[in-house]
């Protein structure tokens, strides 16, 4: 075992100590009943109708006998979290761990389960001479951006508009689908940081702002948008609403203004070569030119 594997799995197992659970492949379970509590919590997390539209215990035993990845945080004994993914390669062929689906049950948010969980699964895939982790996640969901780009070290790379489709599950119905592709790159120096407990951070100071909001929250173009007051500047901010899981449930109307809005500042610069250097604790994203 090479010493950034090795160092890894200990980052894992401390992570997995501070937040009180033990993360275990479900395979080592040994039986049926383990894949399919899997499949039952991620239909909690998702408020799905049915485990099939998220992940049927069936397809989990195929994902985990396969060689890819289903794994659970149990804590006391009592499955808490669960994470799945499997093997793919990008347009380049560079092979990397897709997470197709990753969750904490409802509750368990902010207590380092997840954390604890990725740890795990970033040992596992260096464990396996696997470079990357990728996954999918809502560019409006402020909690999960600056998990996946400031406490684990990833980057958002590219900006995929309606990348599922319509969606059912109780989350995401109604909404455009919408999504930022994650590139976890397991070795660089931002993740070997973070799995250590050193979170990115971004410096906002004197960055216009793309996009804004209102005093009420609402969109709204800043002073580095498009028109005769623009700023030429190789740096901007983003802003996203603060909660849209809230905003969704009470006007849906204004999630989807934001979600257009979002949308129009961010396609064309990633697009272009522009990348996000990472998003700040309230609510901006910050890109920078290539």
């Amino acid at each position: 075992m090479n010493s950034l594997v090795a160092d890894a799995w200990a980052c894992a197992r401390a992570a997995g100590e501070r937040a009180g659970v033990e993360v275990i492949e479900v395979a080592d379970a040994g039986d049926a009943a383990a894949f399919e509590d899997t499949s039952l919590l991620l239909q909690r997390v998702w408020r799905a109708d049915h485990p099939a539209e998220i992940a049927a215990p069936g397809l989990l035993r195929t994902y985990a006998h396969s060689g890819n990845y289903v794994a659970g945080a149990l804590r006391a004994g009592r499955l808490v979290g669960a994470a799945v993914g499997f093997f793919g390669r990008d347009e380049t062929g560079t092979p990397h761990l897709h997470s197709f689906v990753a969750g904490v049950e409802p509750g368990g948010l902010g207590r380092g389960v997840g954390f604890a969980l990725k740890q795990h699964q970033r040992a596992w895939t260096l464990a396996r001479d696997v470079p990357e982790v990728r996954w999918t996640y809502d560019p409006l969901v402020l909690r999960n951006a600056y998990f996946n780009l400031g406490k684990l070290g990833g980057q958002a790379v590219r900006y995929l508009p309606e990348f599922y489709g319509a969606m059912a599950d109780g989350i995401n119905s109604g909404d455009l689908s919408d999504r930022l592709l994650l590139v976890w790159r397991l070795a660089s120096p931002e993740a070997v940081a973070a799995a250590h407990g050193d979170q990115v951070v971004v410096d906002l100071a004197g960055t216009p702002k793309l996009l804004d909001r209102t005093t009420d929250g609402a969109p709204v173009a800043g002073p580095g948008g498009a028109g005769a007051a623009a700023v030429p500047t190789p740096r901007l901010l983003v802003a996203v609403p603060t909660d849209v899981e809230d905003l969704r449930r009470r006007d849906p109307a204004a999630a989807t203004a934001w979600r257009l809005a979002v949308r129009a500042a961010m396609v064309g610069r990633l697009a272009a070569g522009w990348r996000v250097a990472g998003v700040s604790r309230d609510g901006f994203y910050v890109l920078e030119e290539a």
